[in-house]
C-alpha cells in the first residue's frame, strides 16, 4: 500500500530549517538529473558532487526541522512525504534545467546568496544551525566559484554560448527576488538572533553577480518585477513533476531510507 501524506506543523524554527533543507533537496535532484548527461566527464562528475553536497545540507536541515517539530517525523518523511503544497522552496530551484547555460546561471544566482546566507548563519544563536552554516558555507564558497567561472566561460565564449547565457539570466532573473524575503514568523527568529536578515544580503548578492555577468559580458535585466510564492507553498507547475518522480520509490515502497 502506497505511503500517504504527512502533516506539519507552523513552528517558525521547524519551518526556517524546512526552507533551507527543501531548498537543498530540490536543486540537489535538480542538479542530479544531469547525471551522464553533462556536457563533459569532468562536469559529470562535478555536478553531481554538488548534488551530493545540497543532499547533505538537506538531511542535516530536515533531522534537525524533525526534531524541532517533536512530531515523530524525520529526515525521509519531511522529504519524501509531503505534498506539493507543503514545500517551501524557493521557486527558482524548481525550474527545470534547460540546457547547460540555464542551469549555470541558476547555480550562480542560488549559490551567490547561499554563500553569505551561511557564512552569517554561522553567528546563529541556535549551536546547531551554527554547526550546519559551518559545514555548508564551505561546500557552498565551493559552489560558487565554479558557476562563477562557467558563467564567465560560457559568456565571453562564443556567440552561441554567449546567447544562450543570456537568455538563461532573462529567464530566471524573476525568480531572484524571492530569495531576500522573510515572513512574520521569520522576523521572530531574525529578532533573536537565531536567523539572519536574507533582506541585509541582497547588496552583497548584487555585488557578486554583477561582477560576474561584467566579467562576462553579459547584461543584468533592469525589470523589477519579481515571482513570489515558494516560500509559502505556492509553486510552478514543475515541482509536482519533480516530485512524482523523487517521490515515487518511497511511496510505492514504504519504510525505505537513505
Amino acid at each position: 500500500m502506497a505511503s500517504a501524506s504527512i502533516q506539519i506543523g507552523d513552528d517558525p524554527l521547524f519551518l526556517c530549517a524546512l526552507r533551507r533543507a527543501d531548498d537543498a533537496l530540490i536543486l540537489g535532484h535538480r542538479l542530479s538529473e544531469w547525471c551522464g548527461h553533462a556536457p563533459m566527464l569532468e562536469e559529470d562528475m562535478a555536478l553531481a558532487n554538488i548534488a551530493l553536497d545540497l543532499l547533505g545540507q538537506a538531511r542535516e536541515l530536515y533531522s534537525y526541522a524533525a526534531k524541532v517539530e517533536g512530531r515523530g517525523n524525520d529526515e525521509d518523511r519531511l522529504a519524501y512525504l509531503r505534498d506539493e503544497r507543503q514545500y517551501r522552496n524557493l521557486l527558482l530551484l524548481e525550474q527545470p534545467n534547460g540546457d547547460f547555460a540555464r542551469t549555470m546561471v541558476r547555480q550562480l544566482f542560488y549559490s551567490a546568496f547561499a554563500d553569505p546566507y551561511w557564512r552569517a548563519m554561522m553567528n546563529s544563536s541556535d549551536p546547531t544551525l551554527a554547526a550546519i552554516a559551518a559545514k555548508s558555507e564551505k561546500e557552498s564558497a565551493y559552489h560558487l566559484r565554479h558557476s562563477s567561472e562557467w558563467i564567465i566561460r560560457l559568456g565571453d565564449g562564443t556567440a552561441e554560448s554567449h546567447r544562450r547565457a543570456q537568455e538563461a539570466i532573462e529567464h530566471l532573473w524573476a525568480f531572484t527576488g524571492e530569495m531576500f524575503e522573510a515572513d512574520a514568523g521569520e522576523r521572530g527568529l531574525i529578532d533573536a538572533g537565531i536567523a539572519i536578515d536574507p533582506a541585509s544580503l541582497r547588496e552583497q548578492w548584487q555585488s557578486t553577480v554583477s561582477a560576474v555577468l561584467t566579467e562576462a559580458t553579459l547584461t543584468q535585466p533592469t525589470n523589477p518585477w519579481m515571482q513570489q510564492g515558494g516560500r509559502g507553498g505556492r509553486h510552478s507547475e514543475h515541482l509536482g513533476h519533480l516530485l512524482a518522480e523523487l517521490q515515487y520509490t518511497q511511496r510505492a515502497f514504504p519504510g525505505l531510507t537513505w
